[in-house]
């Protein structure tokens, strides 16, 4: 195990954001928003579109978020293997956690698991504590934003093994996301320690 010691988030600096800047967060908080609430209905509908704005509407109005800055950039092919491969996660879990439900046999084992980040920013430990949490099977418990540490409660762990899989899992997630839209930084730091090295918190 690693002894590192904690390690401070790594968020850049804030500048003051233009009204443009403003409105364009604006707008991804709302999509991010609705598309999270279409996910929990489980239907592509006009109503459930109309119900989502409704909803991250007032959510904005009520609860305003800080800022979130954002120092990387969108790459559009690895944006398309992030989706294609977390549509593939969400049908194998599906099946798993269904498997479970109708096979006799003792009750599923369970396990909380610690998994630490390559990059401690508030946006990657959002983006994947909520991946992780559309999964079936899996649910965020804590995230330490001190340590970058996301602590998961996983549904059908009966080994070290399978404890050590889920955790290089979170780490893969991890990777794509900043691949993705990480900053060139982020995604050296995630080349350089492979998931294999990483993801056990002292």
């Amino acid at each position: 195990m690693r002894s590192d010691p904690p390690t401070q988030p790594t968020d850049p600096a804030r500048p003051p954001l233009s009204r443009t800047a403003r409105r364009r967060n604006q707008v991804v908080a709302v999509t991010a928003l609705v598309a999270v609430w279409v996910l929990l209905w489980g239907t592509l509908s006009w109503a459930n579109i109309i119900g989502g704005l409704v909803v991250a509407a007032v959510l904005l109005a009520v609860f305003p978020l800080p800022p979130v800055t954002f120092a990387g950039r969108v790459r559009p092919l690895p944006l398309l293997r992030f989706w294609l491969h977390f549509l593939r996660d969400l049908v194998v879990a599906s099946a798993q956690v269904a498997w479970l439900a109708v096979r006799v046999g003792p009750t599923p084992r369970s396990a909380i698991i610690a998994a630490r980040l390559r990059v401690n920013t508030d946006l990657n430990l959002t983006l994947t504590a909520e991946a992780l949490s559309l999964l079936p099977g899996s649910l965020i418990l804590e995230a330490d934003r001190r340590t970058g540490t996301l602590y998961i409660h996983v549904l059908g762990v009966t080994s070290r093994d399978e404890v050590e899989r889920f955790r290089r899992g979170v780490l893969e997630l991890e990777a794509r996301i900043i691949e993705a839209i990480g900053s060139p930084e982020e995604l050296r730091r995630v080349r350089e320690t492979p998931a294999d090295r990483e993801g056990v918190p002292a």
